[in-house]
């Protein structure tokens, strides 16, 4: 269809212009024939004609319609749970292939037919699927399936599993647009099992000091009898207990207490000695890993004046057994200048009003890596002398709101996925207006951001070398984070509480002026997370370098060696190990630094969690009730056909797309073909008759 924004009336006078032209052009007498000069007057008059028309700029508007064909995914469980509880490892390959042939059929049958696992990748033919997935997220599954063909025509899912989901949601929690049709996997009948379900025991313990670690043993098939559990160090016994199967019961607990051995991460393994019949051993083990310290971190807590964010720290750092908190404040709480601190964080301090003076001599004074908290109270010009690697101009009294962002090149420590998420919930706080710079080598935790625009004004930044690094918060309003977070997470402030502690041990690492500095950034991975490691060089005086070759040898508890090479760059890039299996590792790390031999050492903890063994039978009421609410049905492996049958009888419609599309005319090669041919004719003609 041909349209223009003009009106139609003024075709007639782009006619009249052709006619005009051409009666003006051949009206007089030519040295050829009437009829040649009737169709030289005619090709003119259709050229100036289409030319005139063609100034209007008429649009060509086509409309295209296209057909999407109804869409089915088969989303299959690869985890590693559908085998173990599968009493029939023949009949659950048999139900593999009848899925490859019943897509085969709904493809014949007009459907468009997709396959997913729970990590996308599916094999061409669901009969090939090896189920190797260490964790279960059936909701993430569905979700993102439900995401990926928004605004198409998606009419169901079939979902084949065992229903065990160990992480993220339950996905009977979920909404759904589509009906999912379960497919129930696995045999719902409790096996002869014992299993090691949960440890509790505190992270970290003092050098010396008793700490008890108590086990949750779980057990299925058992009336009687008892079970042998055993903790171990190193393959060493450490202690026996025994546990009492009881009839009426499926759980029991018991309790070791050990007494803490030298500092440093220990891996400590609960172990359910096997009995006859049991069909896996895979749940039978589990590790605690703790971190033994020769003490705690004493912490001065000061501030110019009693205020919420002295609470909200101080509950922070109580809530981790690492850390011994005293409050400093004028007047109220004053300072025991005979006690000794490894850190300190000073709220408002340098203060306007003089408070806490004795506070900072006595911080200056022993050369303590702090934390300075700005705010209102504070005396900013003081502040700027005391080369924290941050100079603040504020102007006047004024202040801005902002929220907290997250640095990604910040590699020192990390922050996980959900605890990043939280902090872009955080409410907005007060800093001051004005400009902040950052010193040589400063490095920003948390950047300003002001709505949704992300500034590169610092929020949260550190500097100095190792032993005496100096951190800045330039908001007094950090309080409202916790209580919110508080507020709205079950879990309490988890996200606030790791950012204050982690910032307190990288104030405190090492004081030892090390010229390589390699280091975990994470406290902890598992088994199924990237390992990284950060690495930092220092010159002679302790300026950062870069481009230094670093080798670096990791050994496990076996003693066998793993070796890495990277160097550290400028952007922070970290070093990336990949997955490593469970267990403690030590690591040790060279370099040459300005041509002389650098080297540093370590451990790092890789938890393993045998999550797809924690459970004995599979879980068939989740895939019912997940079915029942999207609005479609559970079948079971020898109902194949039904589910075929229900699918086809549905009659899924295909759905129709019209899409229009606008281009201008004249940009139609067609259209330019048709004037040339035109212009070539009239002075071909001419040409043959004897004139141009």
């Amino acid at each position: 269809m041909i349209f223009s924004a003009s009106s139609p009336w003024l075709i007639l006078l782009c006619l009249l212009v052709g006619a005009g032209y051409a009666a003006l052009l051949y009206s007089k007498k030519a040295p050829w024939s009437k009829p040649v000069n009737y169709g030289l007057a005619f090709l003119r008059f259709a050229l100036v004609s289409l030319l005139c028309w063609l100034l209007l700029g008429p649009v060509l508007r086509s409309e295209t319609t296209t057909t999407e064909a109804p869409v089915v995914v088969l989303a299959v469980d690869d985890s590693q749970s559908v085998p173990l509880f599968s009493p029939d490892s023949a009949a659950l390959r048999r139900t593999l292939a009848g899925l490859d042939a019943m897509t085969a059929r709904l493809r014949e049958a007009g459907y468009d037919v997709a396959v997913r696992t729970l990590d996308t990748a599916a094999p061409a033919r669901l009969a090939a699927t090896r189920f190797r997935q260490p964790a279960t997220n059936l909701d993430r599954l569905l979700t993102d399936l439900q995401t990926g063909y928004e605004g198409r025509n998606l009419a169901a899912v079939v979902l084949a599993s065992d229903g065990l989901a160990n992480e993220g949601r339950p996905p009977v929690f979920a909404e759904f647009t589509h009906p999912v049709y379960a497919l129930a996997l696995g045999d719902t009948i409790p096996r002869r099992d014992l299993r090691v379900t949960d440890l509790r025991y505190n992270r970290v313990a003092f050098s010396g000091n008793r700490f008890p670690v108590e086990a949750e043993i779980g057990y299925d098939g058992f009336t009687s009898g008892a079970a042998t559990v055993l903790l171990r160090e190193n393959g060493r016994v450490l202690a026996r207990q025994q546990v009492k199967l009881l009839p009426n019961r499926r759980l029991q607990r018991t309790t070791f207490t050990l007494t803490a051995a030298a500092p440093g991460k220990h891996r400590y393994e609960v172990l359910v000695e096997q009995q006859p019949g049991e069909f896996t051993v895979l749940n039978n083990t589990r590790n605690a890993y703790i971190d033994i310290v020769k003490g705690r971190l004493r912490v001065l807590l000061a501030g110019a004046a009693p205020h919420p964010d002295l609470k909200a720290m101080r509950a922070a750092l109580l809530g981790n057994d690492n850390f011994d908190v005293t409050l400093v404040l004028p007047g109220l709480a004053p300072l025991r200048a005979e006690q000794d601190y490894d850190v300190a964080i000073l709220h408002q301090l340098p203060s306007r009003t003089d408070a806490g003076r004795d506070v900072l001599q006595y911080v200056r004074s022993r050369k303590l890596p702090t934390l300075y908290v700005l705010g209102a109270q504070s005396d900013f010009g003081a502040y700027n002398n005391l080369g924290t690697g941050l100079h603040v101009s504020p102007r006047g009294s004024q202040t801005e709101d902002v929220t907290p962002a997250v640095n990604p090149s910040f590699s020192r420590f990390t922050l996980e996925p959900d605890a990043v998420a939280r902090l872009r919930d955080y409410p907005p706080t007060a800093v001051p207006a004005g400009d902040a710079r950052l010193g040589s080598g400063a490095e920003v935790i948390l950047y300003q951001q002001a709505g949704r625009t992300r500034t590169t004004r610092p929020l949260l930044a550190v500097a100095g070398p190792t032993g005496q690094r100096q951190a800045t918060l330039l908001t007094d309003g950090s309080w409202q984070w916790r209580l919110q977070e508080a507020a709205t997470h079950a879990d309490r402030a988890d996200t606030y509480d790791r950012l204050i502690t982690r910032l307190l041990q990288l104030l405190t690492q090492d004081s030892r002026r090390k010229r390589l500095d390699v280091y975990p950034t994470q406290d902890a991975f598992s088994t199924q997370d990237d390992v990284t490691f950060g690495a930092e060089t220092y010159n002679a005086v302790f300026e950062r370098v870069y481009g230094q070759q670093i080798s670096l040898t990791l050994t496990d508890e076996q003693n066998r060696p793993r070796s890495f090479n990277f160097t550290n760059r400028q952007d922070g890039g970290v070093l990336h190990l990949g997955p490593l299996p469970g267990g403690l590792y030590r690591y040790t790390a060279r370099a040459t630094v300005a041509g002389q031999p650098q080297e540093d050492r370590g451990e790092v903890l890789v938890q393993d969690q045998q999550l797809e063994a924690t459970a004995s039978h599979a879980d068939h009421n989740t895939l019912y009730q997940l079915a029942q609410r999207s609005g479609g049905q559970l079948y079971y492996p020898q109902q194949l056909q039904q589910l075929e049958q229900r699918l086809l009888q549905a009659k899924f419609k295909p759905v129709l797309h019209t899409q229009e599309e606008e281009k201008n005319l004249i940009d139609e090669w067609w259209l330019f073909a048709l004037i040339m041919a035109l212009a070539t004719a009239e002075w071909a003609i001419r040409r043959y008759s004897g004139s141009i």
